[in-house]
Formats: C-alpha cells, sequence, structure tokens
C-alpha cells in the first residue's frame, strides 16, 4: 500500500521544531501586549466574496493563487489568503469600530504556489489591524513596536526598513494614467507578466522581479511627484516620527504592495541574509477598505508577518536562545516496584513547582537504560527512587550536566533543592 504523505507545500511541525515556533509566539504575543493590542481570532474559511471585494480582482491571490471550492450548500468558500480581511469583516459584523481598536492575530494562511525556501503553501501569519486612527502616530507607533521587536530577536541589523506613501485614490488614478501611457509606449519591451499587468494591475509591475522591466522602469513617472497634499503631509509626519525615534528606513519609490486595498502609507521590512531579498514583515494604511466592505468610513493600517521566514532567519543567524534546545529541567527514574511512589512524588513536586518541567521514566527498564534516557532528555538533573528511597521518603538528587555530587535527600526538601 502507498505510503501517505501530507499535500505538497503543507509541512508537519515536529516535536524538535516546536520549542522554536513557541518561542517567536510568545515574544510576538507578549510584545502586542506590552503596546495595548488584543488578540482576534477568526475562520480559516471565509465567504470567497470577501476576498476578491478586498483584497481585488485583478490580484495575483485572486487570480491565480486562492484555494476556491464550493460547499455542500453551493456557497463559494476560500482558504483565507491573508489575514486583514476576515479580521475587518469580523470588526465590522461585531460592532468593534465604534472606538478605536488595536487588534493582532494569528495562525495559518492558505495560497496554491509554488513551494520554495521560506514559503509554503499553508503558512503562518502575524498580523497586527488598527481600526479608527488616521494620522501618522499610529503608523509610526506599529513600525517603532516591529522595530523593538528585531531587536528583542537579536536580528535588527539584517533587517532594513522600505517606505513609500500610495497617496489617496485620485491621485494613484492621475499616477497610474502617467505609468500607462510611459510603458504603453514601451509594450514589447515588458517581460509577458508585466505586459499582462499592465491591463489590470499596472502599479504592480513596480516591484516586478524583471532585471529588464526594472531597467526600463528607471525613467519612469515617480509616484511621490503625484502625492496630494493631504498624503504628502501625512508622510512627512511619518518620516518626522520615525526619525525622532531613531528608525532607520528608506524611501522605496517602486514599493507598491500587493494588495488593491492600500492607499498612503505602505512599508516593508526587508532581509537579505537568506539570500536573495526577502519581504519579512509589510503591510500600510488601508482607509477605505471598512467602507468598500459595507461598514462606515474607518481609517485603518496594518501589517502582515511570515512566522515560516523569521523561523528560517532565526535560525540561519544563530539568533535562537541556547535554551530552547533544553525541553526537560528534571528526569524522574524509578527503578524496582516504586512506580506508586514515583508517580506521587512527581505530581508532589509539580504541586510545589509548578515551573518545573519534569519528565517520568514510563515502561519500566534498567538503572542504566533509565539513565541514558535522562541523559538524552537534556535534563539537568535526574530524580532517582529506588526501593530504598521510596521506603524512606527520600530521593536520590544526579547532576547530569555539572560537578556537584551526587546527594540523598528527603522527598520534603527537595523543592527548596531545586528551587535553591
Amino acid at each position: 500500500m502507498k505510503q501517505l504523505r501530507a499535500i505538497r507545500g503543507m509541512n508537519d511541525l515536529l516535536p524538535d521544531q516546536s520549542p522554536v515556533w513557541q518561542y517567536v509566539e510568545s515574544t510576538l504575543g507578549e510584545l502586542f501586549a506590552r503596546y495595548g493590542y488584543s488578540e482576534v481570532r477568526t475562520p480559516y474559511l471565509e465567504a470567497t466574496q470577501l476576498f476578491s471585494r478586498a483584497v481585488g480582482e485583478a490580484t495575483d491571490i485572486v487570480e491565480k493563487e486562492m484555494y476556491t471550492f464550493d460547499d455542500k450548500s453551493g456557497d463559494s468558500v476560500t482558504l483565507r489568503p491573508e489575514g486583514t480581511a476576515g479580521t475587518v469583516r469580523a470588526a465590522i459584523q461585531n460592532n468593534l469600530l465604534g472606538q478605536p481598536q488595536r487588534l493582532w492575530y494569528f495562525g495559518p494562511m492558505f495560497r496554491y504556489e509554488r513551494p520554495q525556501k521560506g514559503r509554503l503553501r499553508q503558512f503562518h501569519q502575524f498580523g497586527v489591524e488598527v481600526f479608527g486612527i488616521e494620522g501618522p502616530d499610529i503608523d509610526a507607533e506599529i513600525l517603532i513596536m516591529t522595530a523593538r521587536l528585531w531587536h528583542q530577536l537579536g536580528i535588527s541589523e539584517h533587517v532594513k526598513l522600505q517606505l513609500n506613501s500610495l497617496g489617496n485614490s485620485a491621485s494613484r488614478a492621475a499616477y497610474r494614467e502617467a505609468l500607462v501611457d510611459y510603458l504603453s509606449a514601451r509594450r514589447d519591451q515588458l517581460d509577458e507578466d508585466s505586459q499582462r499587468r499592465l491591463e489590470r494591475n499596472p502599479l504592480r509591475i513596480l516591484d516586478s522581479k524583471n532585471a529588464q522591466t526594472q531597467e526600463l522602469l528607471a525613467d519612469a513617472p515617480c509616484l511621490l511627484d503625484f502625492l496630494d497634499h493631504e498624503s504628502a503631509a501625512h508622510f512627512s509626519q511619518l518620516r518626522q516620527l520615525l526619525d525622532t525615534a531613531g528608525v532607520a528606513y528608506e524611501i522605496n519609490p517602486k514599493l507598491v504592495r500587493g494588495l488593491d486595498y492600500y492607499g498612503k502609507t505602505v512599508f516593508e521590512w526587508v532581509t537579505d541574509s537568506l539570500g536573495a531579498q526577502g519581504t519579512v514583515c509589510a503591510g500600510g494604511r488601508y482607509d477605505g477598505l471598512v467602507e468598500q466592505m459595507g461598514g462606515k468610513p474607518t481609517p485603518a493600517v496594518g501589517f502582515g508577518l511570515g512566522v515560516e521566514r523569521l523561523v528560517l532567519m532565526l535560525e540561519t543567524l544563530g539568533a535562537l536562545p541556547e535554551a530552547l534546545n533544553q525541553q526537560v529541567d528534571a528526569y524522574l527514574v524509578a527503578v524496582g516496584d516504586v512506580q506508586s511512589a514515583a508517580l506521587a512524588a512527581a505530581e508532589q513536586l509539580r504541586d510545589q513547582l509548578p515551573w518545573l518541567r519534569l519528565q517520568t521514566h514510563m515502561g519500566g527498564g534498567s538503572f542504566k537504560s533509565q539513565m541514558k534516557k535522562a541523559d538524552k532528555s537534556g535534563a539537568d538533573v535526574a530524580l532517582i527512587i529506588g526501593e530504598n528511597e521510596a521506603a524512606a521518603g527520600q530521593v536520590t538528587v544526579k547532576y547530569l550536566r555539572g560537578e556537584e555530587p551526587q546527594q540523598t535527600v528527603a522527598l520534603a526538601e527537595l523543592p527548596a533543592l531545586l528551587a535553591g
């Protein structure tokens, strides 16, 4: 019988990898809480119309990458390819938008694309979405917050912030017309993908990876020259706030992002530590999306952060804490007919030392084989209960990583010894 395997691009997370993910998840969750952000959890499956309306029908995500099918009722549903649309839908549906909201989420997203290093068909994102605050100060806060994250993770020297403004819808329309005029006159020099985008989503040509197309864009009209007064002032104030906060950035006038809902501020945190330059975290302002999806006009800004790529960076740069490799603090070895005493002692320790990661040996075996497993567990100490110890209410403590001598203590004294 043929062995069943996971779907390509949808990977298992194995026990030796989970401590890294737990470290990343706890670090981000704690950081967001420190800034006053609250967690929201939305369904993995949404109505297809949600994404075609929010993300844009002419985007690569909607055209080529979504997992879409009809359910048994005949409704078209889609596995979420990104987190913003569902969060906006939840905020509208549950009447959260009467006051400013700072939200964050974490979970899997799904896109049908060619799996590659750091990019999968089921991937995971952290996201932040802020509703009801229109000034550049909140744009600055989320960028300062992500800058703090890089410092906490020890990778701040390996990421750079790229910044741009897309202006309002009128200024984007004027720029779009100028860009189309420029590129239409040079259509035969564009790559095939850019020729297709010229008709439906010409701004996406700006971030084309084709070298010849990028050369062609060197003399193209610049988006920043078309900004309306309000967007230009917003962008200027944002830069001043980042300068004051000491957050370094570079202006990238070709940065447009791949989703239709963005306007004004857009940004990407990029790295070249994984080979070719890649995006670790990206987002921007989307003031019109709530109204577009049926809610009241509401300013909004947010970002998404790819966990697979971040984990890959931490591993590649050796930026993970050494303690992540140790998942057990103590290993309890039970030798002879002492199972009841060993289980009782273990539960007593867990009551008295809630922080203690204690693994109790199960399945029997010789003293030697149990000690091998104790050493392999990564524990600092082996707690040994044989028949003599059980009868006397004692435990022998053997240190596995240091030079301390082995000692036998009363079970009642053990919590103080381990906590010491």
